[in-house]
């Protein structure tokens, strides 16, 4: 259809007339209502965007002689915020002697990511940098959902919970006897 005959039907029906290929051969072109053809556009990018999460690089310092309690309490702090869906960057920082062990900071990255294989992976291997070594995890695939999938089970039981309480009766107050108010008679 030549340009002309197309620019008259579009504004005859009262539409315009949209190149969409112009480097195609021969040219491609749409009929339709540009005004609202760019607020469909720019609601799909804003969906888009609303779905998109960046995804949040959090610190966890620890040191090489760690205690067990410290670690396990370091490992919860990291299940969660790996639950969460945020990456999470381990820096062991190494003082004076223990420059000279870096196996244990091996050993020890070892053991963390064996703690947290079912929500998180490690990106890479440990690396050494001057006197930190420091080890990338990321949220395995699902996790998050998975997470958001248990919070809500944990807060519907809480909201059952409520209304249960909410239901039960409560004991009234029973009419004291003339005896135990000590009033005698």
């Amino acid at each position: 259809m030549s340009s002309s005959e197309a620019l008259r039907i579009a504004r005859e029906r009262g539409l315009d007339l949209i190149e969409v290929a112009p480097n195609s051969q021969p040219p491609v072109c749409r009929i339709m209502d540009y005004g609202k053809h760019k607020y469909q556009q720019a609601k799909r990018e804003r969906e888009a965007r609303k779905k998109q999460r960046a995804t949040e690089v959090r610190l966890l310092r620890m040191k090489p002689q760690i205690g067990q309690h410290d670690l396990e309490i370091k490992l919860r702090k990291l299940r969660e915020m790996l639950s969460e869906g945020s990456k999470v960057r381990i820096s062991l920082r190494f003082r004076g002697r223990e420059m000279t062990r870096p196996e244990m900071g091996t050993r020890l990255f070892a053991r963390i990511t064996e703690g947290v294989a079912d929500v998180g992976q490690p990106e890479g291997t440990p690396r050494m940098e001057g006197r930190l070594m420091s080890l990338m995890l990321a949220p395995r695939p699902g996790v998050r959902a998975a997470a958001k999938k248990a919070e809500k089970a944990t807060a519907d039981v809480q909201k059952q919970v409520e209304k249960q309480q909410g239901e039960e009766p409560q004991p009234e107050p029973q009419a004291q006897d003339a005896e135990d108010s000590g009033e005698a008679g």
